[in-house]
């Protein structure tokens, strides 16, 4: 089973168990964040908009690090213009926990309740 995954602007083929560095995340270290699944493959594959919805990644926060030192190097000939800058990404060690489908009946049956609350508010307004 793996599910593709988008986070920090790039796509990421994922499995349970597995680490990975992604764009530096907000949460703190430790905590479970959830990923945006873009397709997710089982004995069957969810693709579409609704099967997505039930798809749930979570990953665990391992550690905050810093990549390697790029050096960006500027030169205009003829000029005597030379500049040199460094740049160091700020990225998130995570680990993928769990990759679940829920049932159609549970997301629909949220999606219902949802809407019921709402329709009695909309009526209050409305008068």
């Amino acid at each position: 089973m793996y599910a593709i995954v988008k986070t920090g602007g790039k796509q990421y083929r994922v499995e349970p168990g597995q680490r990975l560095l992604v764009e530096r995340l907000p949460d703190d270290v430790g905590a479970t964040v959830s990923l945006a699944p873009l397709m997710y493959r089982a004995d069957d594959a969810a693709f579409d908009k609704d099967s997505l919805e039930r798809v749930s990644v979570k990953a665990t926060v391992l550690a905050h690090e810093r990549g390697p030192k790029i050096r960006v190097f500027k030169f205009k000939p003829k000029r005597g213009y030379k500049k040199r800058t460094g740049h160091r990404q700020e990225l998130t060690r995570i680990e993928i926990g769990k990759i679940t489908m829920g049932s159609a009946r549970a997301s629909g049956a949220a999606r219902t309740t949802a809407a019921k609350g709402s329709a009695p508010k909309e009526a209050e307004n409305g008068s």
